[in-house]
């Protein structure tokens, strides 16, 4: 008689870096389209690395680490690249 161990699938595991996700749970992650998601996987997103994933024959998933490391990596301060590009004004004395 074969054992099977069951995998408990409670909320707090579906939570856990080791998780999968499929393409349209990334995308609303993301809060884009799933069209949007295949072009940044297949690197079609100028300035954007391609997002890691699991390919089973045409299918793609995602694992939730690789997501979470992707997110990371494209975070930006947009507020200090604004900043940046405004002009020094000195008010003293005018």
């Amino acid at each position: 008689m074969k054992v099977i161990d069951c995998v408990s699938t409670s909320p707090s595991m579906a939570d856990s870096t080791d998780s999968i996700l499929t393409i349209e749970q990334v995308a609303q992650e993301l809060k884009c389209s799933k069209s949007h998601v295949y072009n940044i996987i297949n690197g079609r997103v100028p300035g954007v690395k391609p997002l890691p994933v699991i390919c089973l024959g045409r299918k793609k998933l995602v694992r939730r680490a690789a997501l979470e490391a992707w997110k990371v990596a494209h975070e930006t301060n947009s507020i200090d690249a604004t900043l940046a590009a405004e002009p020094v004004i000195n008010t003293v004395g005018a």
